[in-house]
């Protein structure tokens, strides 16, 4: 008995003499007898041949490819508020990990200190609104009541009677406020409404989020941990647990020295009888979350108000701060960061600029702990494996 042909290098196994399924799609039919079983077994048609790698397809490949990348920076520049919001929340969430850890510790379940923490964050932002807006608001108030007192002033003024026969200031002048400074302040209070409103739609969004990712930190930090080859995991966890906690440190660090330079200011200008001590004390606290310059800008603007009540009040607070911030950079500073991030003063300078030159503030503030988490991983993998080559 003749020897049966090989099948074809394409083709499937054969297996007690009828073919695999998968026969029908790579080995052609070999008599008419099979053709229409063959073409059953297609219900779209034959396949053609494959298309050439001509160079109209490869730049049409190319083109796409090209066209796919702009579309999606395009989309990322479009969706950058969106992203800085939520990489913002997380950042957050981390930072008040630590505190929902300690409540667990006390032995309180997740979800019930998950809920106490966010609470203190909302109590937070209250107050914050409490002491802010009425003084912004009775001083607007009371600077719109002034304005007629102010134009009557200027216009028993001799002087400006004389230049006013002269060059007719005030026709001009009334004209001015009439016709297009009148306008400009209606659009400028709509606008300035719409900021509000955009301010408090973001800050309802950034609590939620915040919220959410508080809530599954662990569920997300597992699932991405997932990804990782289970024979570089244990070690990628370990990692990303100091990472995480150096960032949690950052944040609960830069807080209470937020905080603590708060209730000093707010003691000293009560002290001082400065007006609206604690909505200057709130500014000074958050302004001092800003790292390199947040602290002056606090200083700069407290000290100002405060000359504008008296000469001797500014002076006050001009040298307050200036001592203060000498003790928060030299004994504050260094005893509650020395745990959090372990950067050296030249990167953190370096990552601060860099952050805000690139996001602004929040740049500025993620630039520090991102900078820890890039130098203990250039420590923990990138330094031995050098070593090792």
């Amino acid at each position: 008995m003749p020897p049966e042909p090989a099948p074809e290098s394409g083709g499937a196994a054969v297996a007690g003499g009828v073919p695999h399924a998968r026969s029908a799609t790579t080995v052609a039919p070999t008599s008419e007898s099979t053709e229409a079983d063959y073409e059953a077994a297609l219900p779209y048609g034959l396949p053609g041949k494959p298309l050439r790698r001509g160079p109209f397809l490869f730049g049409l490949v190319g083109g796409l490819g090209v066209l796919t990348a702009i579309a999606i920076a395009q989309m990322i520049v479009h969706s950058l508020s969106v992203i800085i919001l939520v990489v913002v929340a997380m950042f957050l969430a981390v930072g008040l990990n630590p505190a929902v850890e300690a409540l667990q510790r006390r032995g309180l379940a997740r979800r019930g200190a998950i809920s106490i923490v966010f609470a203190g964050v909302i109590v937070a932002f209250v107050l914050f609104g409490l002491a802010v807006v009425p003084p912004v608001s009775k001083q607007m108030a009371e600077f719109i009541a002034a304005v007629p007192g102010y134009f009557n002033e200027l216009t028993g003024n001799a002087t400006l009677r004389k230049l006013d026969a002269d060059f007719q200031i005030l026709p001009t002048l009334r004209a001015f406020v009439t016709g297009t400074l009148g306008p400009a302040l209606a659009s400028g209070v709509v606008g300035a409404g719409l900021v509000v409103l955009n301010g408090v739609f973001t800050g309802v969004t950034l609590l939620v989020l915040m919220l959410y990712f508080l809530g599954s930190l662990h569920t997300i930090k597992d699932y991405l941990l997932k990804l990782v080859p289970a024979s570089r995991r244990e070690r990628t966890r370990r990692i990303t647990e100091e990472v995480l906690d150096g960032i949690g440190g950052y944040v609960a660090g830069n807080v209470l020295i937020s905080v603590i330079a708060g209730v000093l200011t707010w003691i000293f200008l009560s002290i001082a009888d400065v007006k609206y001590a604690l909505a200057l004390a709130l500014v000074v606290a958050l302004t001092d979350l800003i790292p390199l310059v947040g602290a002056t800008i606090g200083a700069v603007l407290v000290t100002g108000v405060a000359f504008l009540q008296s000469v001797p009040a500014g002076i006050a607070c001009a040298i307050f701060f200036i001592v203060y911030q000498q003790v928060e950079n030299y004994l504050i500073y260094p005893r509650v960061m020395k745990r959090s991030v372990d950067v050296t003063p030249a990167v953190t300078v370096i990552a601060a600029l860099f952050g805000g030159a690139l996001l602004g503030i929040v740049g500025a503030l993620l630039a520090i702990p991102v900078a820890a988490a890039i130098a203990l991983v250039i420590r923990e993998i990138v330094l031995p494996r050098q070593a090792r080559s």
